[in-house]
C-alpha cells in the first residue's frame, strides 16, 4: 500500500494550497540551478519574512556557489504544521539548490514566508531577479495510489474529531483509513488553545470548584440563545466527564493541574487546559494512539463524493496527485471535514455581514467540504447563518491571540477613546459586535501586574508576546497615562476609567457593565495594552445529526452508512458558542461516532 506514516513529511510533499488534494510525492526530480546573470559568494547569510504567524528568520550557507544548507533560527509557525512544512521545504531547496519550490498545502502562508526569507539572504550572496527568473523548479512526481482499497470505516478529514473517531474504532475492532487533504494531521484543533470544558473535572474538584453537568448543560443552552437542539446538548454535557478521563488515562493527554479557565459565558470555571495551553498536546497524543492500533492516514488525499450504493454510504471518492481513488467502506463513512471560515464565498452565502473584510482564525483548509459533499446526497443542514467571531485577534493577520488570555483573568477592554463598553467576560459575539461597532472597529485590552501573576500570558506566550511587540500592537507600559500616550488615547480619559473600575469592584460588584468572572483592580504596573480586532472563527452551522451522531437527510431520516462529528455538524452551540465547547463537542461526538460507525 501506498501511503505516508503521519509526520513524516518527505520533499515530494510540495504542492500548491490549489491542489491541495494531492499525493504525496516519493522523489522530486533533480535539478539545478540555470545559467544566470549573478553568481553567488560561498558564505553564511540571513533573511527574515513573515510567515503565517509572524517572522519567519533563516540563516543560509552558500557553499562552491550553491545553496547549502538552511537553518531557521527563528519563528512562531504552528507546532506540527508550519514548522513541518519548512523542514519539507528546506530539504527540497537544498537538495536541488532552487527556491522555485511549491507551497506546501495547507501551510502556503509558513511556505511561501520560508521562501521568501531564503531569497532575501541569497541576494545578500549576490543572487538577482535574474537569478530567481532561471531557477528550475523542483518538480514533485507523485507515488501514486492503487485506484481502491477497502476498509470497514473510512474517516474524511484528519483533525481531533477525526482522530477520536479513528481511535474508537479501531478501539471497537474495525480497520480505519482517514483521508486528510493536508500533509498533516491537527486542522483547527491543531492551531486551537486546546480548552476542554467538563464538569466534576478531578482538577476542579481538587481546586475546590462546584460545579454539574446541569449548569454545563444551561450554560451551553443559553449562550447558543436557547436555539440549540438540547438532546444534542445534554449528550455533550453528560459525557464530557467520562470522556475528559479517557482523554487522560488511556490517550495521555497532559491537562494543567492548576488551572481551570473560565470562558465567557460559563458560570464556573471548568475548561481543563492542555500543557502548553495549544492544540499541539491533543493531536500528538491522539495520532500517536491512532497509529499504534493501525489506524491508516493518506496524506494530501481530498474527498470530492461520497458513493451511494442501494441508499447506503458505501465510499469516499478522493483526488489524490490529480487521480480519483475509491475508499470503499463496508461499515461506513464519518465526515470531521471542520467548517467553513476560511471559505469566504460560503460565508457570505449563509450570512453576507461576513465578507472579505474579516480574516479568519481558522486553517487555510476550512472550506467546508464535507458539508458540500453530503448535501450532494440530500443531508440537510441547520445553523449556516450563525458565523462566530472571535473578539481578540491580530489585526494584521486576523490569527487568535493567546497572550489576550488575559482577558480571562481581569484584564478590561476600552475604546480609543479610554472607555470601557462591554462584559469583557460575556459571550463572544456580544464582545466582537460591541468592539466593530467602536471607532475604528478595534479595540484595546489592558491589565497589570494583579492580572499578569495570575495567568502570566506574556511568559506562557512568550513568543507571540515579543512579536506583537515588535509589530507594536501591544506595549508594556510603566503607567496607565504611559499606556494611553502611546496609542493616541485621552491620558486622562484612561485614567478615570481604570480609577472607576477599581473603586467599582473593591465593593465585589463591577457597577457599570456587571463583569463575569474574577474581578482584579489595575493598579500596578508594569502595565499592558494590547490592540485587538475580531475575526472569523468559529462556524456553528453544520450537518444535522441525531445523538447517535447520524447525518440525517433534509426530510429528518438517519442516512444509512453516514455519520458526522466536530465543527461539520450543526446544532449543538445555537448562535453562538461558548470558549472550551468545540474540543468537548468533537471528542463527545468523535467517540459517538467512531462506536456506532462500527456497531
Amino acid at each position: 500500500m501506498k501511503k505516508l506514516s503521519a509526520w513524516i513529511l518527505t520533499a515530494a510533499m510540495l504542492l500548491s494550497l490549489a491542489a491541495c488534494g494531492k499525493a504525496p510525492a516519493s522523489s522530486v526530480a533533480a535539478s539545478s540551478t540555470s545559467a544566470s546573470a549573478a553568481a553567488l559568494a560561498d558564505g553564511t547569510y540571513t533573511g527574515e519574512a513573515n510567515g503565517n504567524n509572524g517572522p519567519i528568520a533563516v540563516e543560509v550557507t552558500v557553499k562552491d556557489g550553491k545553496l547549502a544548507g538552511v537553518t531557521v533560527t527563528d519563528s512562531i509557525e504552528t507546532k506540527g504544521l508550519g514548522d513541518t512544512a519548512m523542514e519539507t521545504l528546506i530539504e527540497t531547496m537544498v537538495s536541488h539548490n532552487t527556491t522555485n519550490v511549491d507551497a506546501v498545502a495547507g501551510a502556503t502562508n509558513s511556505s511561501n514566508g520560508l521562501k521568501e526569507a531564503v531569497q532575501k539572504a541569497l541576494r545578500e550572496a549576490g543572487a538577482d531577479d535574474a537569478y530567481f527568473a532561471a531557477e528550475s523548479s523542483a518538480a514533485a512526481s507523485s507515488e501514486e495510489l492503487e485506484d481502491s482499497y477497502t476498509y470497514d470505516v473510512v474517516i474524511v478529514g484528519a483533525g481531533g474529531a477525526g482522530l477520536v473517531a479513528a481511535v474508537e474504532a479501531v478501539q471497537s475492532g474495525a480497520s480505519v483509513a482517514v483521508l486528510e487533504k493536508t500533509p498533516a494531521t491537527g486542522g483547527n484543533t491543531l492551531v486551537s488553545g486546546g480548552g476542554l470544558n467538563v464538569p466534576g473535572s478531578r482538577q476542579q474538584i481538587a481546586m475546590g470548584i462546584e460545579d454539574s453537568v446541569e449548569s454545563f448543560y444551561e450554560d451551553t443552552l443559553k449562550g447558543g440563545d436557547n436555539l440549540a437542539d438540547p438532546a444534542l446538548v445534554r449528550v455533550m454535557a453528560e459525557n464530557a466527564l467520562a470522556d475528559a478521563d479517557w482523554l487522560m488515562d488511556e490517550i495521555h493527554v497532559e491537562f494543567m493541574t492548576d488551572r481551570v479557565q473560565q470562558f465567557g459565558g460559563h458560570s464556573v470555571p471548568r475548561a481543563l487546559i492542555p500543557i502548553g495551553n495549544k492544540g499541539v498536546e491533543m493531536i500528538s497524543k491522539l495520532q500517536a494512539e491512532a497509529e499504534k492500533k493501525g489506524v491508516e492516514i493518506f496524506y494530501n488525499t481530498r474527498g470530492t463524493e461520497l458513493v451511494v450504493t442501494n441508499g447506503r454510504v458505501t465510499a469516499v471518492k478522493a483526488e489524490n496527485n490529480g487521480k480519483t481513488v475509491v475508499f470503499n467502506a463496508s461499515k461506513g463513512v464519518i465526515l470531521t471535514t471542520g467548517g467553513f471560515a476560511s471559505d469566504v464565498e460560503m460565508r457570505k452565502q449563509y450570512n453576507p455581514n461576513y465578507d472579505e473584510r474579516f480574516m479568519t482564525t481558522a486553517t487555510q483548509a476550512s472550506t467546508g467540504d464535507g458539508i458540500k459533499m453530503a448535501q450532494a446526497i440530500g443531508a440537510g443542514v441547520r445553523d449556516m447563518e450563525w458565523i462566530q467571531v472571535y473578539p481578540t485577534c491580530n489585526p494584521l493577520t486576523g490569527i487568535i491571540s493567546y497572550v489576550a488570555n488575559s482577558r480571562f483573568d481581569g484584564a478590561i477592554l476600552v475604546n480609543n477613546q479610554g472607555q470601557r463598553f462591554i462584559d469583557e467576560m460575556g459571550r463572544r459575539d456580544v464582545i466582537s459586535n460591541a468592539i466593530l461597532d467602536q471607532p475604528d472597529g478595534y479595540a484595546y485590552l489592558l491589565w497589570g501586574q494583579e492580572v499578569e501573576t495570575v495567568g502570566n500570558m506574556t511568559q506562557e506566550h512568550s513568543k507571540e508576546f515579543e512579536q506583537w511587540q515588535k509589530d507594536d500592537l501591544l506595549y508594556v507600559a510603566e503607567s496607565i497615562e504611559d499606556a494611553a500616550k502611546h496609542y493616541g488615547i485621552d491620558p486622562a480619559a484612561l485614567k478615570a476609567t481604570v480609577d472607576a473600575y477599581n473603586a467599582s469592584i473593591a465593593d465585589g460588584v463591577d457597577e457599570d457593565f456587571n463583569r463575569g468572572g474574577a474581578l482584579r483592580t489595575l493598579a500596578e504596573g508594569p502595565f499592558y495594552i494590547q490592540k485587538v480586532i475580531p475575526s472569523a472563527h468559529h462556524t456553528m452551522g453544520g450537518l444535522t445529526i441525531n445523538t447517535d451522531a447520524q447525518v440525517l437527510d433534509t426530510d429528518g431520516n438517519p442516512i444509512p452508512g453516514l455519520y458526522a462529528a466536530g465543527e461539520v455538524t450543526g446544532g449543538i452551540h445555537g448562535t453562538n458558542r461558548l470558549g472550551g465547547n468545540a474540543i468537548t463537542d468533537l471528542v463527545v461526538f468523535g467517540r459517538i461516532a467512531g462506536r456506532n460507525v462500527v456497531a
